[in-house]
């Protein structure tokens, strides 16, 4: 099976956010993305490939890529698909505000880091809201918006109508980040490569590392160097396939600079080994 890479610089115009409407009909062959994608499913049929295998698509699913996660569609006959996607360099800057709201931390982040995830989220919504979703992202991608106020509110619009919908709640912390969450966040955003111990993270924020992992936990459902591993394997696979670098240079470069340690873990969270993903990545 082949799999290719889009690049944020292929699909966004310059702006942080990028939205389409998609009637497929046959193959749409598995992609991997460097950036953030929601896609919402309409009417019609398919089935939709991702590293855990094959299944058929409902109306009303929605579908959520972290970047480095791949997926595509099988047998699709007149099947809707609007894709919602936001550069995860936004999302590190200028949007990660949308981490303070928990039904949108739920959707973007913690859910599809989950372990086991693979990067993956699928869940379902009421068709009604799907529709409602993909008029949404219709509107974001219908003309240019150039006001980055404009863009961020169309952009909530799009993710409000979906989080309303959602059948389960958030599991997370129900406020806005604690400032030694946010501050360890950023930290660990900043700096994916430093040898990070739980300890150091702590003593930056002036906490205890119970503490501060309990903290962590409850806002993003998992422990700091936990969330550390998933923010690596995006880098790397962003590095796997945007650059020749040799794969134990990708895993030193994020931070794994044992390349048997940096396979089994890419492997672990990306549900494929570095080299796997590399070929798939570049069509292989």
């Amino acid at each position: 099976m082949r799999t290719s890479t889009l690049r944020e610089s292929d699909v966004f115009g310059g702006g942080p956010v990028s939205a389409a409407v998609h009637a497929l009909t046959g193959e749409v062959e598995p992609h991997g993305h460097d950036f953030l994608e929601v896609a919402v499913v309409g009417p019609g049929s398919g089935g939709h490939v991702t590293s855990r295998g094959e299944r058929a698509v409902r109306e009303g699913e929605v579908i959520v890529l972290r970047p480095g996660a791949w997926h595509g569609f099988t047998g699709c006959r007149g099947l809707t698909v609007a894709n919602c996607c936001v550069s995860a360099g936004a999302l590190r800057a200028e949007l990660a505000v949308l981490h303070d709201i928990p039904a949108l931390r739920h959707l973007l982040w913690t859910a599809p880091m989950a372990p086991g995830a693979h990067g993956v989220l699928v869940t379902r919504i009421d068709p009604a809201a799907a529709a409602d979703a993909i008029e949404e992202i219709a509107r974001l991608a219908a003309g240019p918006v150039t006001s980055g106020a404009r863009i961020m509110g169309r952009l909530l619009t799009v993710l409000g109508t979906i989080a309303d919908a959602l059948p389960e709640r958030p599991v997370t912390g129900a406020s806005a980040p604690h400032p030694a969450v946010r501050a360890t966040l950023a930290a660990l955003e900043l700096q994916p490569a430093h040898p990070w111990t739980l300890a150091e993270l702590a003593g930056r924020v002036s906490l205890d590392p119970g503490h501060l992992g309990r903290l962590f936990r409850r806002h993003t459902g998992l422990p700091p160097l936990a969330y550390l591993a998933r923010v690596r394997a995006e880098r790397a696979a962003a590095l796997l396939a945007t650059t020749t670098l040799p794969a134990a240079r990708v895993g030193a470069a994020v931070g794994w600079d044992d390349p048997t340690y940096f396979a089994r873990r890419f492997r672990a969270l990306a549900g494929l080994t570095p080299t796997e993903y590399r070929r798939r990545a570049s069509g292989g």
